[in-house]
């Protein structure tokens, strides 16, 4: 390992202590995830970390190789009206860079509850979240290539984009629904329709 990495890796995890301090203060840490909403602390600036396309945490130019320090940073993360996204404790607030999503779903369970079907994902950080009311995808076609991308609300403003082994499992379960007058393709979990696109712009992409 490298000077630099043995550098930026201690750093990091004097950050994630300091985290860990600030939120133990808060209570019990068994409730769950930190209420970050409810916290109004001072902003102190940017630090130089960063949360990759393909869900990589880095700081300091270096990745943060401890799945528990990466775990800990994501349950202070928030994304503000302002469109930036922070670590926020409830004695400071600093903004990291996001180049897509903060979070990367890389697994999918279909399952069924009062036949209608659920599916529920699991983040690159740990978290379970059922695509429903609460937590809707959404899909956007990016680039010049059309690439489909869906994104799943996972908690506050915080998405998880939809890993590409996982979108096709995904696309797999769609159906051609009318909505609004409209034959859209879509994907149906927790009651709710999720449209992807138009199915003719489908059949179009699928020439």
């Amino acid at each position: 390992m490298a000077a630099g990495e043995i550098k930026a890796t201690e750093d990091a995890a004097g950050l994630a202590a300091l985290i860990s301090r600030a939120a133990a203060d808060t209570g019990d840490k068994n409730r769950g995830l930190p209420p970050v909403d409810r916290w109004n602390p001072p902003f102190c600036g940017d630090i130089d970390m960063e949360i990759r396309a393909d869900g990589t945490w880095f700081y300091m130019g270096t990745p943060i190789g401890r799945a528990p320090l990466v775990r800990l940073f994501s349950t202070v993360l928030r994304r503000d009206e302002d469109g930036k996204t922070y670590l926020v404790t409830p004695v400071e607030k600093v903004g990291i860079r996001v180049v897509d999503a903060p979070f990367v779903a890389v697994e999918m369970n279909v399952g069924e509850e009062n036949g209608e079907p659920l599916l529920t994902f699991r983040t690159n950080v740990g978290d379970v979240v059922t695509a429903g009311p609460e937590h809707p995808l959404r899909f956007v076609m990016h680039g010049e290539n059309a690439e489909l991308k869906p994104y799943l609300l996972v908690r506050g403003r915080l998405e998880a984009l939809v890993s590409r082994a996982v979108m096709y499992d995904l696309v797999e379960l769609g159906e051609v629904v009318e909505i609004d007058g409209v034959a859209m393709f879509a994907v149906r979990s927790g009651g709710i329709t999720f449209p992807v696109m138009p199915a003719d712009e489908l059949d179009a992409l699928s020439r």
